[in-house]
């Protein structure tokens, strides 16, 4: 009689949502193939639900995060790119499972740990680079200061599965913002590892949430939310770029299109991209003549 062969237990990875791993609301999954085509894992076909449910968990955390001190946001980023080093061997494997060579999957990891610690470096210092004290005809200070726009959503890229999401949410999350990215429905299986690291790496919950699912049916109501305030991804097709930006503009939400071509460069890191997500506020303060005996000073 015949052996039978071993019944393949495929991994179904979940949602990271406001600082846990639900399933979907919808009870869907799909099958994520490796390069030759045979399935290795299962991941969350993410609904509209899971949509707003991320947004809303980004919205209560976002006051948190934006209050707390630009140094200690870079320690946080800074214990985030620590935990990515030490889980380099699971999430290599990963991307080689995905098609990578090793020596590709490997450059990949050391780049996001780089432009982690390259952007937790920043969290105290953008503010005083482009802050600036404004000339003005009057009696007052005039002062301008960058300051986060809240909740940002973001489309992982295709052809960067681990770098592409890392480098969406770190200037994201160093200036004070927080996010729901949807990682990239073929390649998904390193973003939604790179939610564990998050997990473990002291990042309160919400501040990042991380979604799997088709881009074609989620794309629409990530852009049109009314409670996101930008939009931000790599190169998207002409059409699904053209509905981005005219979601955006029904409710006057920033949107960005960043070159992936940079990505894997120098130029793909730069304080620029913490400022495409920042407003800036300018206040105006008299400044106060104080009467003495001897005249006014």
């Amino acid at each position: 009689m015949a052996k039978q062969s071993r019944l393949e237990v495929w991994k179904t990875y979940k949602n990271y949502v406001g600082g846990q791993f639900p399933r979907t609301e919808s009870g869907r999954s799909y099958a994520v193939k490796n390069a030759m085509g045979k399935t290795i894992a299962n991941a969350c076909q993410s609904s509209r639900k899971d949509v707003r449910d991320g947004i809303s968990a980004a919205r209560s955390a976002w006051s948190g995060w934006n209050n707390r001190s630009g140094f200690n946001r870079g320690q946080i980023l800074y214990r985030i790119a620590e935990m990515l080093e030490g889980r380099k061997k699971q999430l290599s494997d990963l991307l080689v499972s995905q098609g990578y060579t090793a020596a590709a999957a490997n450059r990949e990891i050391n780049r996001s740990v780089d432009r982690l610690i390259y952007y937790a470096g920043w969290c105290d210092k953008y503010q005083s680079l482009f802050s600036t004290v404004n000339p003005v005809a009057s009696a007052h200070y005039n002062f301008s200061v960058p300051e986060s726009m809240g909740v940002v959503g973001m489309l992982a890229p295709a052809n960067a599965s681990l770098l592409g999401v890392v480098s969406l949410i770190a200037p994201c999350i160093a200036g004070g913002n927080t996010c729901l990215i949807l990682a990239d429905q073929e390649k998904p299986l390193a973003a939604i590892s790179f939610a564990e690291v998050l997990h473990s790496a002291d990042v309160p919950g919400g501040v990042v949430n991380i979604l799997t699912g088709y881009q074609q049916e989620l794309i629409d109501w990530i852009s049109s939310h009314v409670d996101v305030n930008a939009v931000v991804c790599f190169d998207q097709e002409k059409a699904d770029w053209q509905k981005i930006q005219e979601n955006g503009a029904g409710h006057i939400k920033r949107t960005f299109q960043w070159n992936a071509k940079q990505m894997d460069t120098a130029d793909g890191q730069s304080p620029y991209f913490i400022m495409d997500l920042q407003e800036v506020k300018t206040t105006w303060h008299p400044i106060q003549t104080i009467v003495s005996k001897g005249g006014a000073y």
